[in-house]
């Protein structure tokens, strides 16, 4: 478990200094766009647009920007796309399983520069649900590791209702079931203040050690794979020990 939690950070780590802010504002506009149609412009009524609005300032996303992708998602916007949630899945190099979500306006577009991604990178593309069984689909939050010690954490999230914590000293990371997540989210905050990221994710439960050179390969795949506008999140069954995490941050 500790080689997941400590691959995303590292992931995020070299995804805040790579993307560009434009980006990732992008990504944070689509998701409310494509929120605010499927439940409606008042976020207190929309809890998909509540954690889409969260997500995005704690991205520091300025508020007209917000604004305007409400307004494009509620049909008063002047580039009101509509937008499709995709799902692809395949294998990237040393047969490690990936899954790609993306927000896009057209399917072909969005298939042909993922498929492309998977093949220059050494991988394949292949059917819905041919890799996520090595996946479980669940509501991760995480909160700084100063808003609580591991033990409080702990209790306060089972008694919201949470399936499982994981703490290290930079932040707890809070896994529920997806029909929980909202439930769960709605009373650590109560009691916590905001998340630091809260959404729903893909967690391996079958995973598979790399070293330096292949786990920089998937790294690489997963960078081009966010350089394309439509891809929202890339999830793999990656997982490295802490020798080599030690060089991966280092060659960053």
């Amino acid at each position: 478990m500790a080689g997941h939690s400590k691959f995303k950070n590292i992931q995020h780590r070299k995804g805040a200094q790579d993307k560009k802010r434009a980006k990732i504002f992008s990504r944070c506009a689509k998701e409310i766009i494509v929120a605010t149609k499927e439940g409606g412009a008042d976020a207190d009524m929309n809890p998909r647009l509540r954690l889409a609005i969260q997500n995005a300032k704690s991205q520091n996303m300025p508020n007209d920007n917000i604004a305007r992708a409400i307004k494009t998602g509620s049909g008063e916007g002047q580039d009101a796309a509509s937008f499709e949630e995709m799902r692809y899945e395949g294998y990237g190099p040393n047969a490690i399983a990936v899954i790609v979500e993306a927000l896009t306006d057209n399917r072909n577009r969005t298939a042909g520069e993922v498929r492309a991604v998977f093949t220059k990178r050494g991988g394949n593309m292949g059917e819905t649900n041919s890799v996520s069984f090595m996946f479980d689909r669940l509501g991760e939050i995480i909160f700084p590791a100063s808003v609580a010690s591991a033990d409080d954490m702990f209790e306060a999230a089972v008694e919201a209702g949470a399936e499982n914590v994981e703490s290290d000293d930079d932040e707890h990371v809070i896994y529920t079931a997806p029909d929980d997540f909202m439930a769960v989210l709605n009373a650590l905050q109560e009691k916590l203040g905001d998340a630091k990221q809260a959404e729903l994710t893909f967690k391996a439960n079958i995973e598979k050690e790399l070293n330096e050179e292949e786990a920089q390969q998937i790294l690489d795949m997963i960078e081009a794979f966010e350089d394309i506008d439509d891809v929202q999140s890339v999830y793999t069954n990656m997982s490295v020990s802490d020798e080599v995490m030690a060089k991966l941050e280092a060659a960053e």
